[in-house]
């Protein structure tokens, strides 16, 4: 990542617009770093929205990224995908919603179940 080519922005007091002339900046090389196994996805729903996932955000899933105890994934269950925060206990997993109307899904050997990739970015419009 050419962390060099990415302008910066003060949150403070406003930088001179020179800082910003000829800054290239190519989103690919910074976000996406397993191509072969990244993919783009639009969320569709609210069941994550406690947690800044809002219906029409873009996501940036990387499949070869393992999952770890609360990461944001992509799950396979019993057919169907859905975005959910991931929790592993032991012998089965819960798939933890971010909004109080949805409950958690709790997979087992009984279901058909993959971690299909793990969200590495959020892209929303503002």
């Amino acid at each position: 990542m050419d962390e060099d080519k990415i302008a910066l922005i003060n949150a403070g007091f406003p930088s001179p617009a020179e800082d910003f002339m000829d800054v290239a900046l190519d989103l690919n090389k910074v976000l996406v770093h397993n191509p072969a196994s990244t993919f783009f996805a639009r969320v569709r729903g609210l069941s994550m929205i406690d947690d800044g996932v809002d219906d029409g955000d873009l996501l940036i899933i990387d499949k070869s990224a393992e999952p770890y105890d609360g990461c944001l994934a992509v799950c396979f269950v019993d057919g169907e995908f859905t975005l959910k925060k991931y929790k592993s206990m032991g012998n089965y997993a819960l798939l933890m919603p971010a909004n109080k109307d949805f409950q958690p899904i709790r997979v087992d050997e009984n279901n058909q179940f993959a971690i299909w990739g793990v969200v590495k970015y959020l892209i929303k419009k503002m």
